[in-house]
């Protein structure tokens, strides 16, 4: 436990809520057509990333404890390949990701955070495999909010502190 009463696990639950919620907010602001723009060819879509996401979590995820987190099912190649989906389809196929997530979070304790796992044959303790996983996804999601705050421009409706609005901001906060 740390000294404010919280530990590991805990933050780690609130950090990735966190950030799937930043996820689904950024996507909500987008049409259909925008799931799949690129800012390049190169480059991938929301789509694409929301696929390796999902792809991804359920991998790591699924027996976590007990196999290593990349599945001998998955195909990593395939979630980079763009198809056709709608943004109702590929919103639940992100949420089903996070819910394989979630699952397995809420199923651990925090007296397991030293036991060993692997991911590709690495050996990690528990705390460091998630701690790897808050970094992979906090990084495509702010992705995802990139993409989306280009495609929107300045339709876009901050998910944070808009922009210019940080001392009106801390003024509502009271204490400073």
């Amino acid at each position: 436990m740390s000294k404010t009463g919280t530990s590991f696990l805990d933050a780690a639950r609130r950090i990735f809520v966190q950030y799937q919620k930043l996820g689904n907010d950024a996507m909500s602001q987008l049409e259909d057509a925008q799931f799949h723009w690129k800012p390049e060819p190169e480059s991938n879509s929301v789509y694409l990333i929301v696929k390796h996401l999902h792809g991804n979590m359920r991998s790591r995820w699924t027996d976590f404890l007990t196999t290593d987190g990349e599945k001998l099912w998955r195909n990593r190649d395939q979630e980079f390949e763009e198809d056709t989906l709608t943004a109702k389809d590929i919103i639940q196929l992100y949420d089903a990701g996070w819910n394989v997530l979630h699952q397995t979070l809420n199923g651990l304790t925090d007296a397991q955070m030293g036991e060993i796992v692997t991911i590709r044959g690495e050996a990690h303790s528990v705390l460091e495999a998630i701690n790897r996983q808050i970094a992979h996804y906090s990084y495509h999601v702010g992705q995802i909010v990139f993409l989306a705050k280009a495609c929107k421009s300045n339709e876009w409706q901050s998910l944070s502190i808009p922009k210019n609005k940080s001392q009106e901001f801390n003024k509502s906060l009271n204490h400073l």
